[in-house]
């Protein structure tokens, strides 16, 4: 066995890597909370942003003010009823069509209040960073929701 690892060859250089085993083994106990919370605390270092919120409707209002944000428009109730019913969470699709919304048409067309047509980033391609990446955690979904079985999410990552 080799004393070095080759990383990558080519016929004019060589990179290699040795590799030193930690041969410690922890005794320490880490809860599902505090697990977690460093899980959490890691990504808040990596620029998500934390947020304290653990209902469907607290989302809801979350996505339609990153979505305004993001499209730099303020939508009425009733542009948000027709894009969010309509397009982002209508009951006709099921979760491979809600997918393929966001991987395959991230651009949607909206009509306003106004009668004109406006085009609604779903999210933005061409400039990644106009995008938000954010963290919560403990959210949950139960039957009385209207889901099939009661579900907790533990930590869940939104862009």
């Amino acid at each position: 066995m080799s004393l070095y690892n080759i990383v990558a060859a080519t016929s004019e250089n060589t990179v290699v890597a040795e590799y030193e085993p930690i041969r410690k083994r922890s005794d320490g106990y880490q809860s599902e909370a505090e697990l977690e919370q460093e899980f959490i605390r890691m990504l808040t270092e990596q620029g998500y942003a934390y947020l304290p919120m653990h209902t469907e409707a607290d989302l809801i209002a979350n996505l339609r003010a990153k979505l305004e944000q993001l499209n730099g428009i303020a939508f009425s109730d009733a542009e948000w009823k027709r894009l969010f019913e309509g397009v982002i969470a209508s009951k006709n699709s099921g979760i491979e069509e809600k997918t393929s919304i966001i991987q395959e048409n991230p651009v949607q067309s909206l009509r306003r209040d106004d009668g004109s047509i406006k085009n609604i980033k779903l999210i933005d391609r061409d400039n990644i960073h106009s995008n938000r990446l954010q963290v919560i955690n403990q959210y949950e979904v139960s039957k009385d929701d209207g889901a099939t079985r009661n579900n907790r999410y533990d930590v869940t990552i939104l862009v």
